[in-house]
């Protein structure tokens, strides 16, 4: 059974506040990314808060209290929490900021019968990433600083990689500006 991690903990010092709750068309993006997950088939879905802790309405709330150190320090806690469920076979995992993730696009990751899959923007490397149980300790002890599971990724050649571009929108929204794009979109 796969379940969903979203990494929501930080402060977005670039955008003035917490993404989390930054809204766009009357939306917080937390709910968002929780509705994109279930909507993708995901039933189970873990948000990580830090910055902002509040109630994320269809998900499983986890708190990091060591937020500051990082997007690394995030992805253990959720790490740690989807462990002890023996039934969740691989994990997926995205951002919170990323209003144009799709269902389309966590559907599509999630059904790869691949144990390694990441989502591709113009052929750069994205969000979201599946990874095969067996994988969760060795990320856990990778995750550090901001580099979540980018130091377990480096080097590896099994990685599976699917272009989204047709699906999704793999920009973050990481300034004032960036969301004022957003807005004018909507």
């Amino acid at each position: 059974m796969h379940v969903g991690i979203i990494l929501a903990a930080g402060s977005g010092s670039r955008m003035g506040g917490p993404k989390a709750t930054i809204e766009i068309a009357g939306q917080r993006l937390v709910d968002r990314a929780v509705t994109v997950f279930h909507d993708g088939g995901i039933k189970d879905v873990y948000v990580v808060l830090g910055a902002w802790q509040g109630e994320v309405p269809g998900a499983q709330v986890l708190v990091n209290p060591d937020w500051q150190t990082g997007m690394g320090s995030s992805l253990r806690v959720g790490l740690d929490a989807i462990l002890k469920n023996p039934d969740y076979s691989s994990a997926i995992i995205s951002l919170v900021d990323l209003p144009g993730m799709t269902s389309a696009a966590i559907r599509e990751i999630a059904d790869s019968s691949r144990e390694i899959v990441m989502g591709s923007f113009k052929g750069k490397p994205g969000h979201p990433v599946k990874f095969a149980r067996k994988y969760w300790k060795e990320i856990k002890e990778s995750a550090t600083g901001d580099f979540g599971a980018r130091l377990f990724l480096k080097g590896r050649d099994d990685i599976f990689f699917i272009a989204l571009d047709h699906l999704a929108d793999g920009k973050d929204v990481d300034t004032p500006e960036d969301l004022a794009g957003m807005n004018d979109g909507v």
